[in-house]
């Protein structure tokens, strides 16, 4: 299966992976690696790399290596990384209300720019120096300030009109941590689904291996 650029989500999954080790890399003063190096430090082939880099162009020189800096710029370059997309996020609950406040969106292309519940209770509560506002006034919000990208930290029943609200207004990607799969209507929609369940099954099954 590929993407609409045609590279396989395999090789998309992988970039971030590959950002985050040269990030580390640059860190460390370490201004020049090979494919071997960078393999061994990821539990990868040299090839595999080769190959998953050959897919956005030319990076590297024969027995030359790659300059860590210029690669990590480049890769976030290809994952929009220097972007700033506008945010809105729906649901203002603990786990909405721990995203806003710790996690850093302006470092990978996104950029909070209001935050939305249903509950007449969170109305008016700051997080992370944005008051909490009704999905009453979500619409206009969105009419006014135009933001292309969501954040779902809603219970399942209620993904499906919102969802639906959102992309009418004109979002197009979602961070998706409800149990409502919003690609199956919606194929032209970058979703990224978030199942921390999934996540704790997979890691009981792998225990169980090895137990």
């Amino acid at each position: 299966m590929a993407t609409r650029g045609g590279v396989s989500p395999l090789v998309i999954k992988r970039l971030p992976r590959y950002y985050r080790f040269l990030e580390n890399l640059s860190k460390k003063n370490i201004n020049r690696i090979s494919s071997g190096e960078l393999a061994i430090r990821m539990g990868l082939t040299a090839s595999q790399i080769r190959q998953d880099l050959n897919c956005f162009g030319g990076f590297g020189q024969q027995g030359f290596g790659y300059n860590v800096e210029e690669l990590k710029n480049s890769i976030a370059g290809i994952l929009g990384l220097n972007k700033s997309r506008k945010t809105v996020l729906v649901g203002a609950g603990n786990l909405g209300r721990a995203i806003a406040t710790h996690f850093d969106f302006g470092k990978f292309g996104f950029k909070i720019i209001g935050v939305f519940d249903k509950k007449e209770s969170l109305a008016g509560q700051i997080i992370n120096d944005m008051p909490v506002r009704h999905t009453v006034g979500l619409e206009n919000f969105c009419r006014d300030n135009k933001p292309t990208a969501a954040i779902l930290c809603i219970p399942e029943n209620e993904a499906e009109e919102i969802s639906e609200l959102l992309i009418n207004l004109g979002i197009k990607g979602f961070w998706n941590f409800s149990h409502y799969d919003i690609a199956i209507n919606h194929k032209d929609i970058a979703v990224e689904n978030v199942h921390l369940s999934d996540s704790i099954m997979t890691l009981s099954y792998n225990l169980n291996e090895i137990e």
